[in-house]
């Protein structure tokens, strides 16, 4: 799948604690591909430059520009870490950012089943979470080819297989 040409925002993580005195903190919920030394990202609302990576893909430890102490640190916590969709690596067959599959219509054929509420990773393979029309609650849906037939992001429609899925 190829990227579009959209530039809209893709958040690569959210700023945690704190972590030492010269401005660095974790990254809570991050996308270590997205946050990468040197690249530009915004945060509350203005743009800064990672300089300094450290810690795991897992737990990045980051310091970005103009925040030199545990106070600006403190400061930046609970706020999205966010990059332009062009900035971001190109995604390989069939790979799917988070935003192009949430809020994507999901049918069985002409039935509809539900909307993506949500992308969730899990230790075995990443799924939708579903909410599905009747109000029934969520149904999870993997992101594996016998569970789904389509996914089409112009018409943000994905077909799935519900019998394969016992739901």
């Amino acid at each position: 799948m190829e990227r579009s040409a959209s530039n809209r925002p893709v958040v690569a993580g959210v700023v945690g604690r704190a972590h030492g005195l010269d401005g660095s903190f974790y990254v809570k919920d991050p996308r270590p591909e997205l946050l990468l030394l040197g690249r530009n990202v915004t945060v509350a609302g203005g743009p800064v430059t990672i300089e300094r990576r450290a810690g795991t893909d897992t737990r990045p430890i980051l310091r970005v520009t103009g925040h030199t102490d545990r106070g600006a640190a403190d400061a930046l916590r609970g706020q999205a870490l966010v990059v332009a969709q062009n900035d971001a690596p190109p995604l390989g067959p069939d790979e799917y950012l988070a935003e192009d599959l949430e809020g994507a219509a999901v049918v069985d054929g002409d039935e509809p089943v539900g909307v993506v509420a949500r992308l969730i990773a899990l230790p075995s393979c990443e799924c939708l979470s579903v909410t599905l029309v009747e109000g029934a609650g969520e149904l999870l849906v993997p992101l594996v080819r016998d569970a789904i037939r389509s996914i089409d992001l112009e018409l943000r429609r994905i077909d799935v297989n519900r019998d394969f899925l016992g739901a």
